[in-house]
């Protein structure tokens, strides 16, 4: 039995054929044009976080200027703050905030120095804007 079994495996030329080669290559290319898109999802997905989190320490920042300054935004409005550059105004750097890479946050402060909304973008999803009131408490998302 055992003969029979090594002499048919010596008149086998040992190795994979075409077909069975192009049969893995196949498999293999549907499961990446399955994985591709859903790993760019996720990437466009922490490029949101990323966002999100730049507009929360940006809200403790205000918060944290506000107190300082008898409960009023105003003054905090009156220096620049662009994330993207890494160039922060030195009353929010006062605040204790600290720019965010390819992230952009615009404050705009109420006339009566009360209230204030932030607008964050990422360089890379710049058609998608997050914004934040001080009214509201509440971070909304872009649509999509």
């Amino acid at each position: 039995m055992l003969a029979r079994i090594r002499k048919s495996l010596d008149d086998k030329e040992q190795g994979f054929t075409l077909v069975e080669l192009l049969v893995v290559v196949i498999i293999i290319g549907i499961l990446a044009a399955i994985a591709i898109p859903a790993f760019l999802r996720q990437r466009e997905n922490a490029w949101g976080a990323q966002v999100i989190s730049a507009l929360k320490n940006s809200t403790t920042a205000a918060e944290s200027w506000a107190v300082e300054n008898n409960g009023k935004y105003t003054a905090l409005g009156s220096d620049a703050m662009s994330e993207t550059t890494g160039a922060l105004g030195v009353n929010w750097k006062a605040s204790g905030l600290t720019a965010t890479k390819d992230v952009g946050v615009v404050a705009t402060i109420a006339a009566d120095g009360n209230s204030y909304g932030l607008v964050g973008t990422h360089a890379s999803r710049p058609d998608d804007k997050w914004t934040y009131s001080s009214v509201t408490g509440v971070i909304t998302n872009p649509t999509p």
